[in-house]
């Protein structure tokens, strides 16, 4: 169960940070709103999380989650630009996350 709570955080970190991108620095009021809302609900789950998982890895794994995620919506839905570099490193994200979660 803490692990399906930590990934559901780390989905919640994407939509915060997203919601955060359209809130335009916090002058769109529902934007702003929705982000800290999600992103504290985010904080909660993986507060919830580390009753059960070290910190370290939980920590980690919901940073790439939220990482990842963000570099991938912001490429396929924001249109920002994908390099063959920016492939590379969030591979190394991936590789990373999976390296962690199977240590535990």
């Amino acid at each position: 169960m803490a692990w399906g709570l930590l990934v559901l955080a780390g989905a919640l970190e994407i939509v915060w940070a997203l919601a955060l991108k359209q809130a335009n620095g916090f002058t769109r009021p529902w934007p702003s709103l929705i982000g800290v809302s999600i992103a504290m609900l985010s904080l909660v789950l993986l507060g919830l999380a580390l009753k059960h998982l070290p910190v370290s890895t939980a920590y980690a794994i919901w940073v790439g989650i939220g990482a990842f995620g963000v570099a991938v919506f912001g490429t396929f839905v924001l249109g920002e630009h994908m390099s063959a570099a920016k492939l590379l490193f969030l591979a190394l994200i991936v590789i990373g996350v999976a390296g962690l979660r199977m240590m535990e």
